[in-house]
């Protein structure tokens, strides 16, 4: 007899339910026997946040080379209510064994008091900068000793022994910074302290991922919340591709070694910086982060020739000799001086038959190009006299005031806006500074400050004023914003992004910038730079020597080529004598070498004179940095 229908559906419903009572059984059994994960989870007490730290931002020459390097290593972390009530039998000898400390760095890395960056809930750094071979002995011993856990983490070094006041340094975030931080750090993260590592900072460090993780009762990792639902990938760094060439940088190093100065060289076309140079330096490598790290920075401060000190950027001077184009080229413009006149000079500047000012001997000056191939210093303070007083001579205020308005469009007593910590203004006197200074005599004369038309007196420039001045006059008339970075390579992805500089025109006519430019020209060809004229390269500079009573400062100022200028630079030694001597042929160097790869040979007695030169026992600095 057939089944009904009601029988056929009776049987189905219960195949089901046998079924589905097998498979929720076997889900059972897999979870309660095969799988631990809901074992762990019940034995678990908590969770955590473990932070995810991204690759810090690499910075690269122009060429690609690069200037930074990011290298493993491990953090170690307490978490201090984990580990006291096991404090009693902690194994303190085998801890310290493995990660090669001593006892009492063990008992004074323990807070005896909690409050402010330490708290007894939250990891804390125990000890930094722990290597990766360290570290894989210890982590087979980890679950011994609860409490403590490790963080990945990248530290910076430097793949080469220059560019240390550019690049900067890094170090451990103050309380301050972590309040200011908006969340961004927290004890025991570094950041840039000075340099690009500092100007740079926002975008080099990246942003931070995290892992939401079970806890087991010893502070062990016991799975992922969610499976890793809730985890967040870091970010990594943006890469900063630098203006910096590193191999004219490592020259103009070697170069200034045993002496005490700086060299700033720029593309003119762009304000791109090719180096930045200040001496004496360091190796960056001595200020990574590690365990010798605070002996090096105490040696660096004790060291009396300041090498810490960034004098291509912070330290100011008189620009001397270099100055007179400028004057130049404002008396020209304002119409106070001609091209083709003539300027006698007696031994210096004379007045009422005394010598006020002194001159070396040289041919007359019969052009403007004359005067500044032979740097006259008759000629320039007597064309400034007469533009300073040209409303008047008992009434120099107004011509002073506007001759400073022409050097604040070459930049000169303002920052320039280096993207770069630290740029000091200079110094540029107003008629109104005189006015108070000669207070006493109710009035003041353009005479009495003479020496400012040599580049004297109270002007004081940062050599990066000065060399963008070069860069100024190489253009004819227009400079850009110097600056460090070029191009900067944001996200995962590496998207390139290019910075591009503000420009900045100066109201003086071309033909005035041609006189200047071909008398620096003829600076190097007949004038007081003739040991700077590299064969094959049309180089246009102008020498300075600085009075100074410990022994002058050497300067010069140069461009190359002349019609087509690839490089703009200025060398500052102190105490290095006659502008000819000692500052000039290092910049010819520089510029042989950037424009060339390498120096003929017949410079290479030039070359070897530079790097066999001692400086450093020649006299007293006498640079200013407030």
């Amino acid at each position: 007899m057939p089944a009904s229908p009601l029988d056929v559906r009776t049987v189905s419903i219960r195949t089901i339910l046998v079924a589905a009572m097998l498979l929720l059984l076997g889900k059972a059994f897999h979870l309660q026997v095969v799988s631990d994960a809901w074992r762990t989870r019940a034995e678990s007490v908590g969770n955590s946040q473990i932070d995810q730290y991204p690759a810090r931002g690499l910075m690269l020459d122009r060429n690609g080379k690069l200037l930074t390097i990011n290298e493993p290593i491990y953090q170690i972390e307490l978490t201090y209510n984990q580990f006291s009530p096991r404090a009693a039998t902690f194994d303190t000898t085998r801890f310290c064994e493995l990660l090669g400390i001593t006892r009492r760095y063990f008992e004074e890395a323990i807070p005896d008091t909690w409050g402010g960056k330490y708290s007894p809930s939250k990891p804390f750094t125990f000890l930094a900068n722990v290597s990766p071979s360290v570290y894989a002995t210890f982590q087979e011993n980890l679950f011994q000793f609860p409490g403590f856990s490790a963080t990945l983490r990248s530290s910076r070094n430097y793949p080469h022994s220059v560019a240390a006041h550019l690049l900067g340094y890094m170090g451990e975030v103050s309380q301050r910074t972590i309040d200011a931080g908006a969340g961004r750090y927290v004890s025991g993260d570094y950041h840039g302290i000075s340099g690009l590592e500092y100007q740079y900072e926002s975008v080099l460090r990246g942003d931070k991922g995290r892992r939401l993780v079970y806890r087991d009762r010893l502070g062990r990792e016991a799975g992922e919340v969610l499976d890793g639902a809730l985890d967040e990938d870091a970010t990594v760094g943006t890469n900063l591709v630098t203006t910096i060439d590193l191999d004219l940088q490592e020259y103009g190093e070697k170069l200034m070694v045993n002496k005490i100065g700086s060299i700033v060289a720029i593309e003119p076309a762009t304000g791109e910086i090719l180096s930045m140079i200040s001496a004496p330096t360091y190796d960056p490598r001595s200020l990574r982060i590690g365990r010798d790290r605070g002996r090096s920075f105490v040696e660096l401060q004790h060291d009396t020739l300041q090498p810490l000190l960034n004098r291509a950027i912070n330290g100011k001077y008189p620009p001397g000799s270099p100055f007179k184009t400028l004057v130049a080229l404002i008396a020209m413009e304002t119409g106070t001086l001609t091209p083709d006149r003539g300027i006698a000079c007696y031994g210096g500047f004379t007045s009422g038959g005394r010598v006020l000012l002194g001159c070396h001997n040289h041919p007359m000056c019969r052009t403007v190009e004359d005067a500044i191939a032979q740097s006259c210093n008759g000629y320039f303070v007597t064309a400034w006299l007469e533009n300073i007083n040209r409303y008047g001579g008992l009434t120099p205020e107004r011509g002073l005031d506007e001759f400073n308005d022409y050097l604040y469009q070459f930049g000169l007593g303002n920052k320039l806006g280096i993207d770069f910590p630290g740029e000091v203004a200079g110094n540029v006197p107003t008629s109104e500074y005189y006015t108070k200074r000669f207070a006493r005599d109710q009035f003041w004369r353009a005479i009495w400050i003479r020496s400012l038309a040599i580049g004297q007196g109270e002007y004081e420039l940062t050599a990066l004023q000065t060399a963008n001045m070069a860069a100024a006059i190489a253009n004819r008339g227009h400079w850009y914003t110097p600056h460090l970075v070029k191009e900067v390579q944001e996200g995962n992805q590496g998207l390139a992004r290019r910075l591009d500089p503000e420009r900045h025109d100066i109201d003086i006519s071309r033909e005035h910038f041609e006189t200047v430019v071909r008398g620096m020209r003829k600076t190097v060809t007949e004038g007081t730079a003739r040991i700077a004229d590299v064969p094959g390269i049309e180089v246009c500079g102008k020498t300075g020597t600085i009075q100074n009573s410990h022994g002058d400062h050497s300067s010069f100022v140069a461009f190359a080529p002349a019609d087509d200028p690839k490089i703009a630079i200025m060398v500052y030694v102190e105490n290095g004598g006659f502008g000819g001597t000692v500052a000039a042929p290092i910049a010819s160097l520089m510029i042989e070498k950037y424009l060339h790869g390498e120096i003929s040979d017949k410079r290479q007695w030039v070359e070897q004179r530079m790097l066999e030169k001692d400086m450093t026992q020649r006299g007293e600095s006498t640079i200013r940095v407030k």
